[in-house]
């Protein structure tokens, strides 16, 4: 299996100095923001905690226009799980979380299906927060939105591409065009490039139907016009309802994936151009060990479309698993239900819905 040393993750801001410059621009505007952030590096990993998240998922939509394989939205009906949030909700609850430094601006769902996602961007970026944010891209040219969303100033765009082939790609991303994603992502990076703002990122999901392409998916990274790749190696999901999540885990190619292999990815990105890192879930945590245990209990969490508070990323959908109503998030961080959370991770008592994202832990 891989050596972390060896293989190259993705560097989390590709931009350090432009991440630094929105960081202490928002401490220098927001004083209690750094006093949070102050708490935050001087904490231990502890069930009480006295400072508010300082990064936080936000899902504007919970619905997309792909039916995706691989995806629990496949499960929804029309593919629809809530209603959209609303920029009210949204401001309010940036305005009211004055600890936030970083958002992921994305949840279960294609974002640029709301009405203020825009909006939502400029938001967050007028308050000094690095906004990250994801597309399957299929949108981009209605609207010149990849003109607005590249003008929003966004500090991070990744673009979901799971195929190098139309055969492949759309066999995978039901419901999709792949010409016209190819043509969207080079419009799209075209004019990133030309106004300096080229702050995009490919992003693969490594699965069953696609395995057999991981090569020519770095070839065609660089003729869309992407800098930098990452190949994401684990297709387990708890958003998936939970009959669903022991046949999603047959896509699951990790088993086959060596080091080597890896290697010779990264070498055939350097040849095109194209910085080649992965990215791994199961291997970052583990419960023997304090320091391994997964942040997000004690520093962040996922807020959904209709304002629910959920663990992470992994789980995304309020049905399987929420922590309570966004709505009260200043009181719930260090409520009850959050303690025991948190308790659970610190004592080794791993809760059944996180085990996947653990080593030597089983459900």
């Amino acid at each position: 299996m891989f050596n972390n040393k060896k293989i190259t993750l993705p560097k989390p801001y590709p931009d350090s100095e432009l991440y630094d410059s929105v960081l202490n621009a928002g401490f220098e505007k927001y004083p209690k923001r750094y006093e949070n952030y102050l708490k935050w590096q001087k904490s231990s990993r502890s069930i009480d905690v006295d400072y508010l998240p300082i990064k936080m998922d936000i899902e504007n939509v919970s619905r997309c226009n792909f039916h995706c394989t691989m995806c629990s939205v496949s499960d929804w009906p029309k593919y629809t799980r809530a209603r959209d949030m609303t920029f009210e909700e949204y401001m309010h609850l940036i305005d009211e979380q004055y600890g936030l430094i970083e958002i992921k601006l994305q949840g279960l769902g294609e974002p640029l299906m709301g009405k203020c996602y825009f909006e939502m961007i400029q938001y967050a970026r007028k308050n000094h927060i690095w906004v990250r944010t994801v597309t399957n891209a299929s949108l981009l040219h209605i609207k010149e939105n990849y003109k607005n969303l590249i003008d929003s100033d966004v500090s991070e765009l990744l673009v979901s591409i799971d195929g190098a082939t139309k055969k492949t790609f759309e066999k995978i991303r039901r419901g999709s065009n792949f010409e016209k994603v190819k043509e969207n992502c080079i419009t799209l990076n075209h004019y990133a490039e030309n106004i300096n703002k080229k702050r995009t990122r490919m992003w693969t999901l490594v699965q069953r139907d696609n395995f057999h392409e991981l090569e020519d998916m770095v070839i065609l990274s660089a003729k869309l016009g992407f800098e930098r790749m990452t190949f994401s190696l684990d297709v387990e999901n708890q958003a998936w309802s939970e009959e669903n999540r022991e046949k999603i885990k047959d896509y699951n190619k990790r088993s086959n994936f060596n080091m080597e292999y890896g290697l010779e990815l990264v070498e055939l990105g350097k040849n095109e151009g194209v910085e080649v890192t992965f990215w791994l879930t199961n291997e970052k945590f583990e419960s023997i060990d304090p320091s391994k245990l997964c942040p997000w209990p004690f520093e962040r969490a996922l807020i959904s479309s209709d304002m629910r508070i959920v663990p992470c990323c992994m789980i995304a959908n309020p049905e399987i698993y929420e922590l309570g109503d966004s709505n009260k998030l200043l009181e719930l961080w260090n409520g009850k239900t959050y303690q025991e959370f948190r308790k659970n991770h610190i004592n080794g008592n791993i809760p059944d819905i996180c085990c996947d994202c653990y080593l030597n832990v089983e459900s």
